[in-house]
């Protein structure tokens, strides 16, 4: 695909652009072999691209993005270059608003464009978070590896009775305390713990028994996480700490690790806990390969026939 073919699919996907976050294109998925290393989007007026590694035809990408912002909704071109070391950001057009938040099915979630590492909002997620969202009316939900707490923004939403997150970041936590603020959710009910998880299962089981277990890991962590070796770890613990009818939302995002790996831990491990299905990514997040990408993989402990979950 030439440059002049992807500003024309720009131009097509921008039609229904609105103020929530909607991924423009996304060649992280290996379905343009000559944009690997590009993605692109849309935050109401904002546009933030990625560039994952260099390439000769930057300058000339770059110049036709510029037009694609001067012709469309946009007032602002936030960059980031993620093959330099740092990851620097950069502000191209335009200026970026103290608070800036990405809206998702109404949500809003708070957004770092300009932080060296991650934006504090996975958008690949949001099927996920949908679910959740749908399922946790009146649950006690236990959100593992809670970030900053976009799941419990949106089990909260849904109805849930109260919610315990965990994480090790207290910065983190922080930036989720104030994502229930942002959407005038009431935080009594709802923990924020920085705990080490490997190491606190007796304080968690405290706040149990859990009817939904949300468990969102790092694939890789240094000090912390290593899905290979620690996944297994928590699965062991889902038996003590897990309602009669607890629904689990296991979530991989190792392109190394296939959904085999949970399944089969889960049946080794949890047998009491039932494989149901694996929940769809969102659709501008497509992939050559599946099994590479987002694996959001549904269990149930219930007895309930899978249709009826």
């Amino acid at each position: 695909m030439r440059v002049e073919q992807l500003e024309e699919l720009l131009e097509e996907r921008a039609k229904d652009a609105t103020e929530e976050f909607k991924r423009l294109f996304h060649g992280r998925g290996g379905l343009y072999e000559e944009w690997k290393h590009l993605t692109i989007d849309s935050i109401d007026t904002t546009l933030s691209v990625g560039l994952y590694f260099e390439e000769e035809s930057e300058d000339e990408l770059l110049e036709m993005i510029k037009r694609f912002v001067f012709s469309n909704r946009y007032t602002t071109l936030v960059v980031q270059r993620r093959y330099i070391k740092g990851a620097p950001s950069e502000v191209i057009i335009g200026e970026l608003a103290q608070d800036t938040f990405a809206i998702e099915n109404g949500m809003k979630l708070k957004l770092n464009l300009l932080s060296n590492q991650n934006s504090l909002y996975f958008p690949d997620m949001k099927n996920g978070r949908a679910f959740v969202r749908e399922n946790a009316k009146d649950k006690n939900v236990l959100n593992l590896f809670s970030y900053t707490c976009a799941f419990s923004v949106a089990v909260k939403l849904g109805g849930a009775r109260s919610v315990s997150n965990i994480d090790m970041s207290k910065g983190a936590l922080s930036v989720g305390r104030s994502n229930h603020h942002l959407n005038d959710l009431d935080t009594n009910g709802v923990s924020f713990l920085p705990y080490n998880i490997l190491k606190s299962f007796s304080r968690i089981k405290k706040n149990g028994p859990y009817d939904l277990i949300i468990i969102d890991p790092p694939t890789f962590q240094k000090g912390s996480f290593e899905a290979t070796k620690d996944y297994q770890k928590i699965i062991k613990k889902l038996p003590e700490i897990a309602s009669q009818e607890c629904k689990l939302l296991a979530c991989l995002n190792s392109p190394e690790l296939d959904c085999d790996f949970l399944t089969e831990l889960i049946k080794e491990l949890a047998p009491d806990f039932k494989f149901v299905k694996r929940l769809e990514n969102p659709q501008e997040f497509a992939s050559l390969d599946e099994q590479k990408s987002l694996k959001n993989l549904l269990f149930s402990r219930s007895k309930t026939p899978k249709e009826q979950i």
